[in-house]
């Protein structure tokens, strides 16, 4: 390590921490694993393997043309075979959370438990969806266009940076200056972008995107979690992950957007902590009569 040598990519990865595996799939696409640098805080109580996706990052050896759902997941199957872990828990924040939807209905048996965080189960609520949510919250109509343009691949490779500045205060409930403090000072200074990925999902890979009609099919515990200003994927999104995934635990975080354990790590970190010392150790049946009296649940409201 860093870098993992797996079927055609070397994949840079980075494993911290005691306890049961915990894989880390981050979003963008176009990022890389220092977006979740947040969540090492975790580390006394998993094993956390955090790695960039391919054509993503730091991961090198495959044209970006090769980052389809059947590389991405193969690719995290494979880096368990390598790291010599018989089943692991699997975390996907954003895009990283439609990875790991697709992991876990391709690879079930290799899955302890599913962490959900800011996703979705189909694209359709960041192209479309987002650039209406902003619209509705007053943001002006070229910011509304240049988001709808943004999850279409529709924004020059060399205009990324530029445009991901413009559009990052949406991505919280309350922009400040000490977020972004937080975040960099948290590792996401080492980010390193890649146009090209978020170019290829957006025209391709993520058009037209959906495990809807399969969510029924997973069994492993699942925790959704994600803030309730998520512009991307607001509450309506994590409804229907949580009515389409068996036995699966609800968490909305008040006053958090995109990212919640950047904005509201009170709230957000106590409800991962306990997901992951209670459901990550073995596959609900398909038979199972568990009812969980807490399954959905907002955190952090004003309300109590």
């Amino acid at each position: 390590m860093p870098y993992i040598k797996v079927r055609d990519v070397s994949l840079h990865v980075n494993v911290v921490g005691r306890g049961e595996p915990l894989l880390l799939m981050h979003g963008g696409p176009g990022a890389d694993q220092w977006t979740l640098a947040g969540l090492r805080r975790c580390a006394d109580q998993a094993t956390l393997v955090f790695y960039d996706h391919r054509c993503n990052g730091r991961s090198t050896g495959a044209e970006v043309s090769a980052m389809t759902w059947e590389n991405l997941t193969a690719d995290a199957e494979a880096l368990r075979e390598a790291l010599g872990f018989e089943r692991w828990s699997v975390l996907g924040h954003s895009f990283g959370g439609h990875v790991a939807l697709e992991y876990a209905l391709r690879y079930p048996a290799s899955l302890s438990s599913l962490a959900l965080v800011g996703t979705a189960a189909k694209s359709r609520w960041a192209r479309e969806h987002a650039a209406e949510v902003l619209a509705a919250r007053g943001w002006p109509p070229d910011t509304v266009d240049l988001c709808r343009r943004w999850f279409t691949g529709e924004v020059e490779p060399k205009d990324m940076f530029r445009t991901l500045m413009r559009l990052g205060p949406a991505y919280y409930h309350d922009p400040s200056l000490a977020i972004l403090v937080r975040g960099m000072l948290g590792g996401a200074w080492r980010t390193k972008l890649r146009p090209e990925a978020l170019v290829l999902a957006g025209r391709h890979l993520a058009n037209g995107w959906s495990v809807t009609d399969r969510l029924g099919e997973i069994r492993a515990p699942t925790l959704i979690a994600a803030g309730t200003s998520d512009f991307i994927f607001p509450p309506e999104a994590q409804a229907e992950l949580a009515r389409g995934i068996p036995h699966a635990r609800l968490a909305l975080i008040e006053r958090a957007g995109h990212e919640p354990w950047v904005e509201r790590p009170d709230a957000f970190f106590p409800v991962l902590r306990a997901f992951l010392a209670t459901e990550s150790r073995a596959p609900v049946p398909a038979a199972s009569k568990w009812t969980d009296p807490q399954a959905s649940v907002r955190c952090g409201s004003r309300r109590g």
